[in-house]
């Protein structure tokens, strides 16, 4: 099983952005030195209380240099805010800064309506999917030269390392973006912590659509990563404590509080109490949007899930609140992982 991190930056009680960033950079190098395989970050705006990642291709450009060999990339870029032509010039370029390390992940959102309008992007379309769709052949297009001859952007260079290309991966959570991912012949992977019911069907429909690209812009077979949100400790039980914050989170959600994370304490307070440990084995077609355990556990979980959908990869979020906790868990995950053993 192969590992990979995507991180919020988040900002927490009294901190600033730079400290959330600063914590970010920390973790990206303690994954690296774990042996974990990527590590991306999210975009999110509007929430900078919250959360300070709002513009992955500044912070991939200094993970970049403040690490050596780890991937790094976005996850999200949000295509349906920008230019697919921009985006691609932006990776290209961090992938000439950083060559063959570069991952750029594709989805859309829209947020609050007054951050749509401050980003300039049109909130109704009517087929936002071939909409999404066109415009991940077009960064692709622009990254592969896949333009055919005598088309108006064939003959547009952009910056490029001496031998690579950043690699694509169409990021979704539903059975749409497979779809788009599988008929463009490009890397899929599922957000299991915002529509966990749905992973099976979405990865069914990847390869149910899969068709390699014709210009070398995806692998040759389906490749599929699951992104789950995830809390390890050295027991069940303090796992599932931890993972009280995720789901406060996802209950404030519910009440419209975007991007908050409360403290154990708080979350617990809200919860009514301590959340029940994740069962192992997980009851047949159970998706919680958020699990937790010790190192054996865990390793156990994983393995369920992934066999489930049918990939090796996974992309581990998580909603810890403190930051000490959030690197101790992923040095127990990837003790699960086995990842040292691995490289």
């Amino acid at each position: 099983m192969n590992l990979s991190i995507v991180d919020l930056a988040p900002v927490r009680d009294g901190e600033s952005a730079t400290e959330g960033y600063e914590h970010t950079t920390e973790l990206a190098r303690v994954a690296e030195e774990l042996g974990y395989e990527r590590f991306w970050v999210a975009e999110h705006h509007g929430l900078a209380d919250s959360i300070a990642s709002t513009t992955p291709e500044v912070l991939i450009a200094h993970l970049a240099a403040k690490t050596d060999n780890i991937r790094v990339g976005s996850g999200t870029v949000l295509l349906n805010h920008y230019s697919p032509f921009k985006v691609a010039e932006t990776f290209a370029s961090l992938d000439g800064l950083a060559p063959g390390r570069v991952d750029l992940g594709l989805g859309r959102a829209t947020g609050m309506p007054e951050v749509d309008r401050a980003l300039g992007t049109e909130r109704r379309k009517r087929n936002p999917d071939q909409d999404h769709r066109e415009k991940i052949e077009a960064a692709t297009s622009h990254l592969y030269n896949g333009f055919e001859e005598g088309h108006p952007y064939a003959d547009i260079k952009i910056p490029r390392s001496a031998d690579d290309v950043p690699e694509i991966w169409v990021l979704g959570s539903s059975p749409s973006s497979a779809e788009i991912a599988g008929e463009l012949g490009l890397r899929y992977c599922f957000a299991a912590f915002i529509r966990p019911q749905l992973a099976e069907r979405a990865f069914e429909t990847y390869r149910d659509n899969f068709d390699p690209s014709a210009f070398g812009a995806g692998p040759d077979e389906p490749r599929g990563m699951l992104a789950v949100n995830a809390a390890c400790a050295e027991t069940d039980e303090e796992a599932a404590r931890l993972r009280a914050t995720a789901e406060a989170s996802y209950k404030r959600m519910q009440r419209g509080v975007v991007g908050s994370m409360p403290s154990v304490e708080e979350a617990i307070d809200e919860l009514g109490g301590v959340p029940e440990p994740t069962p192992n084995p997980l009851p047949d077609g159970e998706w919680p949007r958020s699990i937790s355990g010790s190192p054996k556990t865990m390793r156990d979980l994983l393995e369920q899930l992934t066999v489930r959908v049918g990939v090796d990869d996974v992309i581990l979020q998580n909603l810890i609140a403190d930051h000490d906790d959030v690197i101790r868990s992923h040095e127990l995950l990837a003790e699960a992982a086995d990842l040292t053993a691995a490289r």
